[in-house]
């Protein structure tokens, strides 16, 4: 009678764990889930990882940006952001090329809007839970090389973008940013979404 009861206290004691635990993670995995709805990533992919071609990258990443932020600087959301750099690839991509024809580089290179997987990310004063974005990607010749990212929409690859980072990320929820604005504070919950999100892609296989 006693060890059924201890095992029955053993039980209590795990299931109201376990509920505390999915009471604290799955509003914050839920908020996780629904940023990358109003997010428009920017992802750069080198030739190479030569220092040459990553000189290069750099300079058409800026190139990008500058092509990328004249026709999406009035947007309010993320789906008006996305349109804009959808109609303009081609111009986008024009830009790239130039760059690499300015700087001698016989590649090429390619932009697409496509959707993809990010880890969690930390940049500077910003992060981003991991999740399957809606990306601007960028790829320079065979696209070896290691990539450079950042976020189109809100503008915070922008220059002085810190300086005025309350003022962009003012385009998402207040519960997204609290979650972009504080790179430190959500670190460990931001593995466990990961894990959650692995966990759950593994069943879906």
């Amino acid at each position: 009678m006693k060890d059924l009861t201890r095992r029955t206290l053993a039980k209590s004691l795990v299931c109201g764990f376990l509920l505390t635990i999915a009471a604290v993670f799955f509003p914050f995995a839920a908020s996780c889930e629904e940023l990358p709805q109003n997010v428009l990533r920017l992802h750069v992919i080198a030739n190479s990882d030569s220092p040459e071609d990553q000189a290069v990258k750099l300079k058409v990443r800026d190139a990008v940006l500058r092509e990328a932020s004249r026709w999406y600087e009035d947007a309010r959301t993320m789906e008006e952001a996305n349109s804009a750099v959808c109609t303009h690839l081609e111009s986008i991509t024009a830009a790239a090329r130039e760059v690499l024809l300015e700087n001698g580089v016989r590649q090429t290179a390619a932009a697409e809007v496509t959707e993809m997987y990010f880890t969690t990310r930390e940049y500077e004063n910003f992060s981003l839970p991991a999740g399957k974005y809606r990306t601007l990607r960028v790829t320079i010749g065979s696209g070896e090389g290691k990539n450079w990212w950042c976020v189109v929409f809100p503008a915070l690859c922008l220059p002085a973008a810190e300086q005025r980072q309350d003022d962009v990320l003012a385009e998402l929820p207040d519960s997204q940013q609290e979650l972009v604005k504080h790179p430190g504070k959500y670190r460990v919950k931001f593995k466990a979404v990961e894990w959650y999100q692995e966990l759950c892609s593994f069943f879906d296989r």
